[in-house]
């Protein structure tokens, strides 16, 4: 099997704080960077454990260098950094891969289970819908791999991303780190977090993977509300997309891969 896993940073269990997330605040990121590289290294054996013979890891936290390489297994490709590449957090992927698994993914843009909430860009976006859902990060890259007819088996992160992925996706197993109440986190021990990614990983990948991939739809309604009337306006003359409020834009296309350039030159 060939499994790619996407990694964020603030869905590791206990992140609470932007502090703990920012390579520029070293005395508190350095403790949850580790922790981050070794979920994901649970990950990746439960992967092996389950038969997985490669596996790309893409660190999509931030400047995308985050993961500790020497931490993770000989049998895995690390992308770091950002190509500018419009699938982002899932850069690579294509259908040669059996199974996509997110770690450490957090709750949506103006939602209240997690801190650290946001899609995309907390300073920029306040609200994302694509076909009058409220979009994640989850929600923006599991379309890319429905696209591609790849089963998304697992998911980590707080109780909020865990919720809206049974919503989605029922048949997806997941994992939640902690519950976000207000600007604090009830997290699970960290030790118990990585023992049960690995099982989790395994079993997922061990039973029916089909069952796994969301049926794509056959066109995507995007709405995005900016934080700044002044974004929405900019983003308002990119092609296709209309003024619909003075913070609001819409675009409608049949295309996902239209929908991420938009985010990519947009956000």
């Amino acid at each position: 099997m060939k499994i790619y896993i996407s990694a964020d940073m603030e869905g590791i269990t206990g992140v609470t704080h932007w502090d703990e997330v920012e390579h520029e605040k070293p005395s508190s990121f350095s403790q949850f960077q580790e922790r981050m590289s070794k979920e994901v290294a649970a990950a990746c054996l439960g992967a092996n454990d389950a038969g997985a013979n490669e596996i790309w890891v893409k660190d999509a936290h931030y400047s995308g260098r985050n993961i500790m390489a020497e931490i993770l297994p000989k049998n895995t490709k690390l992308i770091r950094g950002w190509s500018g590449h419009p699938y982002s957090m899932v850069q690579e992927i294509d259908d040669s891969f059996d199974a996509l698994i997110m770690i450490g993914y957090h709750s949506r843009a103006s939602s209240n289970t997690n801190p650290l909430a946001h899609t995309m860009s907390s300073s920029k976006l306040d609200k994302v819908l694509i076909n009058e859902q409220a979009a994640s990060e989850f929600f923006l890259h599991g379309n890319i791999a429905s696209m591609y007819k790849i089963p998304l088996v697992f998911l980590s992160g707080d109780a909020g991303i865990c919720d809206e992925v049974k919503k989605v996706s029922p048949n997806t197993t997941v994992h939640a780190t902690m519950v976000g109440i207000g600007d604090s986190t009830i997290s699970i021990h960290p030790e118990e977090s990585r023992i049960t990614i690995q099982k989790k990983v395994r079993d997922s990948l061990s039973g029916n993977l089909k069952k796994c991939i969301w049926k794509h739809p056959k066109f995507f309604k995007l709405q995005v509300r900016f934080v700044k009337q002044q974004y929405a306006y900019k983003a308002s003359h990119y092609p296709g997309v209309s003024l619909i409020d003075p913070k609001t834009v819409y675009f409608k296309v049949s295309n996902y891969d239209d929908i991420m350039k938009f985010f990519l030159f947009n956000v």
